[in-house]
């Protein structure tokens, strides 16, 4: 049996949890929209179109922001191709995904979903084809009260009052050739910052965030940072990360320690963004925004070329099924530890959003006319997002190890926690990456005493050993959360055991010594 033990002190924490961390995306892309959020005439849905039972799972989900229109999609959107009377809305072409963009719905019907589901929005601007007046124009539109074109025609629209949107994202994936405009570091740079500044004298309040590396592989990551952040460190807020993961030639011990990758990716970005604060003497600390995260089989379930794949199944349709990942044990357990890393780094990421909310490489499927479920990955988020609250607590990993080809010895335990001070609850987040032993963990506390454990829950395959097994239309509950039995409590520590390949859970009522 494989052994750890997580070291728990109330006097070292990392910070807040941030709720911006618990964040989603939308894109116009495949039927994450349509037939997704927005399916008019679906049984479940009110008189906008908006599905009753996505809006239900994503409350569930817990999900705190949502980022929209995308994603590739945006370096080729006209934001005003999706406001007006729906009947006269352009019918477009979309480079990005080779589909057809009705413009049915639009930045109204997201906000008014957004609204219905009770998140906050996450905005992107096209910084492709476009610049610094649609940007501009846009935040006009969006927030400025009335009495301005643009102000004036939202309100004929039907949005008498501002849509107050304060978060917003400058472009997406700059570096990356398959960008519709693609840019060097410096072309974007200078972009970034023309266009914050203008969209910040429209709305002094907003947020901006801009486009860091689209992955750590790209081979101008570190110098795209660097250079960005020199053009727009006095008007950025944010710098952006994106990852997915996928598990390749059946190395799982490399794909299971994915949090790894995540956690280097994490820390070169802080030290490329505070190399720059020291070159320019500046006060102010650059947060990250990591939004864009998940698990994709970009490879292993498409062939090598995926682009090309998706090319051909969305030739010219409207919202056709492309990237539909069916996730099982194994993907859910990595995704737990993805969300361990970034609840650790909650000092310096500020904001996560994973990728996407519904069918497309998601957490939520449905169909057109039917039902809705959960898949794997739903649980970990769930979880995390209802109980990781207060502060984070500094968790010390003390665990058995095993070879990977990737990354070398990893623990096989990886586990964060925070501490609620408010409801006096230690939320402690543990997976075992090994796939044949279970494993025994001892929670060591300091400056806590231990009162109850209020629950405690596990996700591990249903039956041993079959980690492929997923949740589909036939059997949507086949994986999920189930009664952590056994768990033993004191004072000063708390043990349980994980069984091979799972995510756990557990809320601990305390008092602090």
């Amino acid at each position: 049996m494989t052994r750890a033990r997580i070291t728990l002190d109330r006097d070292f924490t990392v910070g807040p949890v941030p709720r911006r961390l618990f964040g989603s995306f939308v894109e116009h892309m495949g039927r994450c929209v349509y037939t997704g959020i927005y399916e008019p005439g679906h049984p479940t849905a009110d008189e906008r179109g908006y599905r009753q039972d996505v809006v239900d799972l994503a409350t569930e989900m817990g999900v705190s922001i949502v980022r929209y229109p995308g994603g590739n999609f945006v370096s080729g959107y006209r934001w005003e191709d999706g406001v007006g009377p729906v009947a006269s809305r352009p019918r477009r072409l979309d480079g990005a995904w080779h589909t057809v963009e009705s413009n049915a719905f639009g930045l109204h019907e997201f906000v008014g979903w957004a609204r219905k589901a009770g998140v906050e929005i996450m905005e992107a601007v096209n910084l492709g084809t476009r610049g610094v007046e649609a940007a501009r124009s846009l935040v006009e539109y969006a927030n400025h009260p009335g009495g301005t074109e643009l102000s004036d025609l939202r309100r004929r629209n039907g949005a008498e009052e501002p849509f107050d949107i304060k978060l917003w994202c400058l472009g997406n994936e700059m570096d990356g050739p398959w960008q519709i405009g693609h840019k060097t570091a410096d072309e974007y740079g200078r972009l970034a910052l023309e266009a914050g500044k203008a969209m910040r004298l429209v709305d002094p309040s907003i947020e901006l965030v801009v486009c860091g590396s689209s992955g750590s592989g790209m081979p101008t990551f570190g110098e795209w940072e660097r250079v960005v952040l020199e053009h727009t460190y006095d008007v950025a807020d944010y710098i952006s990360l994106h990852a997915y993961y996928e598990e390749k030639d059946g190395d799982a011990g490399s794909f299971l320690a994915s949090a790894v990758d995540m956690d280097r990716f994490i820390e070169s970005v802080v030290a490329s963004a505070d190399a720059v604060r020291a070159q320019r003497k500046q006060t102010k600390r650059m947060r990250l925004s990591f939004d864009e995260w998940n698990v994709w089989y970009q490879t292993a379930r498409a062939g090598d070329d995926q682009p090309a794949a998706i090319e051909a199944a969305g030739r010219w349709q409207e919202h056709p099924r492309i990237i539909e990942d069916e996730y099982n044990v194994t993907d859910a357990v990595v995704v737990g530890t993805l969300l361990h890393s970034l609840l650790r780094h909650g000092d310096r990421v500020a904001i996560a959003n994973q990728a996407q909310l519904v069918n497309v490489i998601a957490p939520i499927r449905s169909e057109p006319g039917g039902p809705a479920w959960r898949q794997s990955i739903f649980w970990p988020f769930a979880r995390m997002s209802a109980f990781a609250r207060g502060e984070i607590l500094g968790a010390r990993v003390s665990s058995d190890r095993y070879p990977t080809v990737r990354f070398g010895d990893v623990d096989v335990i990886d586990a964060s926690a925070t501490w609620d001070a408010e409801t006096g609850r230690i939320a402690v987040f543990a997976a075992n990456r090994g796939l044949d032993e279970a494993a025994h963990v001892t929670v060591q506390l300091h400056g806590f005493a231990a009162t109850r454990i209020e629950r405690a829950e596990v996700l591990t395959a249903p039956e041993r050993g079959d980690r492929f097994t997923t949740n589909d239309l036939a059997d949507p509950d086949r994986v999920g959360l189930v009664s952590l039995d056994g768990a033993a409590l004191d004072a000063d520590s708390l043990t349980f055991e994980l069984p091979p390949l799972s995510w756990g859970w557990l809320l601990i009522e305390a008092t602090e010594r």
